[in-house]
């Protein structure tokens, strides 16, 4: 049995417990406000849409937070996930790069959502909550929450981004499947879906409405909770452990990443696959540049304002600092759902806002073909979402060949694209538009930032 296998298959090289970025910041991130008073929130404020035991994770400053044993259990069923090296990439480029890259398809869901999803049911199931609530993009994460609340007992319904639910059929029967409820956003079935619904009634939703009518679903329903994919240092943290296990994996190559690299839409998989090495250069270790990669049609990292901003757009979350392009913008329809949101993690803002890590956009027919020469050569088809970091991989790969030097190339693929591939008909038709965001609607949601004090 070779190593690799033997890794796979030894749940004690499964990470006992999450890392919290928080503790090793040269500087605090800033303050989440209630958005009524403006000012700093404490975890009563939360207590409404989250059990006690996340609201603490989400305002740790620990290190490091257990798993628990039940989480872990279930997490069995696909962690560690493989790392592999794309030598036959690497020969097709012709480059003296090592590319490495973490395969986060493997869950169950397809994904690394389920990561966070398994332990946010977990959590609920424990402060006796019946009925989760959520939004979703591509439906990588409603499927992922859909498979958590399945194993721990509890209902889930999912408001799916209206364009996504018609552009991705089969990951709404996914959901399904898990014994999930599906209703595609903006719904009439809350005050806000019907308030976007009465402007405009043939609306493409966005992350930011679907997260209104799910978190009015959930306050509204004291059984209820309301669970988030993305964005929140909880969710983040939960990531954590896909970084942690390349770090172990890394070890047993007797290499180590010159360049990490994730694609961001909320932060998740980017932090999961990017806090661990930039902690650990924190912490005096390896010097390593860390990229995320963004789609050009919602530049949230590359064009976005770092302020205070809603994470919704009817306005019911706190106030968060993060690098937004309004809550009120809509983006374009583009195949990467999961990215479409406008917004970006508070703990990856503050990270760029460091120097942390550096951020980069590309367009939506240059990620596809990136993703195809990817497939074509190491036989994974890429999640559209994924794509990104697989561009930008390929891009850092070409620049050691044109510069002579050998680095290590680390990216994290998040998942895989069996749910996506009339996207990839779409690209082989030459029906793949490279779509730009409405410059006059992001001018009117940056004017429209709220005043955080």
């Amino acid at each position: 049995m070779n190593d690799t296998v033997k890794y796979v298959l030894d749940e004690s090289r499964i990470p006992k417990h999450w890392y919290n970025i928080v503790a090793d910041l040269p500087a605090p991130p800033a303050a989440v406000l209630h958005p009524g008073t403006r000012q700093p929130i404490g975890p009563g404020d939360l207590a409404p849409l989250f059990p006690m035991e996340l609201i603490l994770q989400e305002v740790s400053q620990e290190r490091e937070i257990e798993i628990p044993g039940p989480v872990r259990a279930v997490y069995r069923q696909w962690r560690p996930s493989p790392l592999f090296r794309a030598r036959r990439l690497e020969q097709a480029l012709g480059t003296p790069a090592r590319i490495y890259y973490k395969y986060e398809g493997v869950s169950p869901a397809g994904s690394h959502k389920p990561n966070t999803a398994v332990a946010q049911a977990f959590y609920n199931k424990e402060a006796g909550v019946k009925r989760l609530t959520t939004e979703t993009g591509a439906g990588q994460w409603g499927s992922s929450l859909a498979f958590a609340g399945q194993v721990f007992g509890l209902e889930v319904k999912v408001f799916m981004v209206r364009v996504s639910y018609d552009q991705k059929p089969y990951r709404r029967a996914l959901m399904e499947t898990y014994g999930a409820r599906c209703v595609p956003s903006p719904s009439p079935e809350t005050r806000s879906g019907q308030a976007i619904l009465a402007q405009r009634a043939d609306h493409p939703g966005s992350l930011g409405i679907a997260i209104s009518e799910a978190v009015e679903v959930a306050a509204t329903d004291d059984d209820a909770k309301y669970a988030l994919g993305s964005v929140l240092n909880h969710v983040l943290m939960h990531q954590t452990i896909i970084g942690q296990e390349a770090i172990a994996q890394l070890e047993m190559a007797d290499d180590y990443p010159d360049v990490v690299i994730g694609c961001a839409g909320g932060g998740s998989n980017f932090a999961g696959i990017a806090f661990p090495f930039i902690g650990a250069k924190l912490r005096g270790g390896p010097g390593v540049r860390v990229i995320a990669v963004e789609p050009a049609a919602c530049p949230t990292l590359t064009r976005g304002r770092y302020a205070y901003d809603f994470g919704d757009t009817g306005h019911l979350t706190p106030l968060v600092k993060m690098h937004t392009l309004g809550s009120g913008f809509t983006p374009p329809g583009f195949h990467a759902g999961g990215l479409r949101y406008h917004g970006m993690a508070p703990l990856v803002s503050h990270c760029l806002d460091l120097g942390l890590m550096e951020a980069r956009a590309y367009r939506q027919n240059e990620v596809f073909a990136a993703g195809v020469q990817f497939a074509r050569a190491e036989g994974i088809v890429p999640a559209p979402e994924a794509n990104h970091a697989v561009k930008c991989a390929i891009d850092e790969a070409l620049a050691c060949k044109s510069e002579g030097r050998a680095r290590t190339i680390l990216f994290n693929l998040s998942g895989h694209g069996h749910f996506d591939m009339q996207a990839y008909t779409d690209f082989f038709s030459g029906s793949l538009q490279d779509q730009a965001y409405d410059e006059e609607e992001l001018e009117t949601a940056l004017a429209a930032l709220p005043v955080a004090t």
